[in-house]
């Protein structure tokens, strides 16, 4: 391990993709800092301190603290990320979506473009709503949070908040580009780590008020404990399908003859259905929250985390989106005709469409194992965490993004590393990607 980090500075271009990196997250916490106009922070602070064990308390965590504060970020990544699964889903249903995805680089960037048009529209509806429901909020104290309602606070709130997830947007994009990593993905890991110490000062506050005993907090570490090792373990588990080579002499020289094999990873689409499992509940949630209608504000207290209809709800998009996400990165058919094109084959299985029919059909049993584990890791401790009020960010699907960001960004990191003929961040066992 130390070895593989002496190496960073032996390489300029990972040494400035690092750095670069951590300048854009450190942009990104410090906009988190900045108050929106015309809110009044002791009230809002007031109002958020009932939040905990909430859908906003699991809001505010996305958000990294900046729904808390009702800082320029609070609508977070969200709305992008709400944009390209309706984008996505629209691939599907539209034939000329589909054409563009088939473009190459060209259909790529139009795509990302139409996300981007999503974006703001979302952004700027999820402003509106939220502006309106502030408005009519008040403090326990009956101190209302916006002091001077209007439409000129909506509208200012509305373009204050779209411009936030915009530059967080840009700010993804660019990490992307020019760092390590997934930007949007590593934008959301920050923000939860960042507020993991305060929620460990709540958690040892909790425990000297007497409301969690010290028994519970020491079956909660081992809790946590156990998820990352079995996050850690699952993450890295494929099923290996034998790949044989036809030999091939043309002239004087012998071509295949080989045997790989073809790795299918347990769960293929990674962190990304409880992401985007979690985008589709907050965002009608999070409007029902701030409307003051009896029957919104029933649907908002039947999506309350631990509650039998959230947990339901969130199990049934986390399964969709395993499956969902897995036929959008991994085409059976495509795999099939390329290794027919290079002499390839799977032992017992005829090449062409038959191999694709295996293949998908080993993909569609391993995508349900990656789903239940998925949905285990995410719902099993945050039952168990609602009903003792302790903070979200020890819960199943905090554990999942920040374990499995972090396993994706070492990886791209160690193949930085070994392209250079460097030795990997962790000796003995090679970090492979997830995607």
């Amino acid at each position: 391990m130390l070895k593989g980090v002496e190496g960073l500075g032996n390489v300029p271009e990972l040494r400035r993709r690092i750095i670069f990196t951590l300048l854009m997250l450190a942009v990104y916490r410090v906009g988190v800092q900045i108050p929106t106009p015309g809110i009044d922070a002791q009230a809002l602070a007031s109002f958020f301190a009932r939040a905990q064990g909430t859908l906003f308390g699991m809001f505010d965590m996305f958000s990294g603290g900046a729904l808390k504060k009702f800082s320029i970020f609070a609508l977070g990544i969200m709305p992008y990320i709400s944009a390209s699964i309706i984008i996505q889903l629209l691939q599907v249903a539209v034939p000329q979506l589909e054409q563009l995805k088939k473009e190459g680089e060209a259909g790529r960037k139009k795509i990302s473009q139409y996300t981007r048009y999503g974006t703001v529209g979302l952004s700027v509806l999820q402003g509106f709503g939220i502006a309106i429901g502030l408005e009519s909020m008040m403090a326990p104290g009956g101190l209302p949070v916006v002091a001077h309602p209007g439409w000129a606070f909506r509208i200012l709130t509305a373009l204050t908040l779209m411009s936030g997830t915009v530059f967080l947007m840009w700010l993804g994009e660019q990490i992307t580009e020019r760092g390590v990593g997934n930007g949007i993905s590593l934008i959301i890991f920050a923000g939860i780590v960042a507020r993991m110490p305060s929620a460990i000062i709540d958690t040892f506050r909790l425990m000297k008020t007497g409301e969690i005993n010290a028994a519970f907090m020491l079956f909660l570490l081992v809790m946590m404990i156990a998820v990352v090792a079995f996050i850690c373990f699952m993450e890295r588990a494929h099923r290996r399908i034998p790949v044989h080579y036809a030999r091939r002499v043309i002239g004087k020289k012998v071509y295949g003859g080989q045997s790989t094999h073809l790795p299918l990873k347990v769960n293929t689409a990674g962190v990304i259905p409880p992401i985007f499992a979690s985008s589709i509940i907050m965002f009608p949630a999070t409007i029902a929250n701030f409307i003051q209608v009896p029957w919104m504000q029933s649907i908002a207290q039947s999506l309350r985390p631990g509650s039998l209809v959230y947990e339901s709800v969130y199990v049934a998009l986390i399964v969709f989106f395993c499956y969902f996400y897995t036929a959008i990165i991994f085409n059976p058919t495509e795999i099939a005709e390329n290794l027919q094109k290079n002499g390839g084959y799977i032992p017992g299985i005829r090449p062409g469409r038959k191999t694709a029919k295996f293949i998908d059909s080993i993909l569609g049993r391993l995508t349900l194992i990656g789903a239940v584990y998925v949905a285990l890791v995410c719902v099993l401790p945050s039952i168990l965490i609602s009903k003792f009020n302790v903070p979200f960010y020890f819960g199943g699907t905090a554990l999942l993004i920040v374990v499995g960001v972090g396993m994706d960004t070492l990886a791209q990191i160690e193949s930085h590393l070994i392209t250079r003929n460097y030795e990997g961040l962790i000796q003995g066992a090679k970090m492979g990607g997830r995607r």
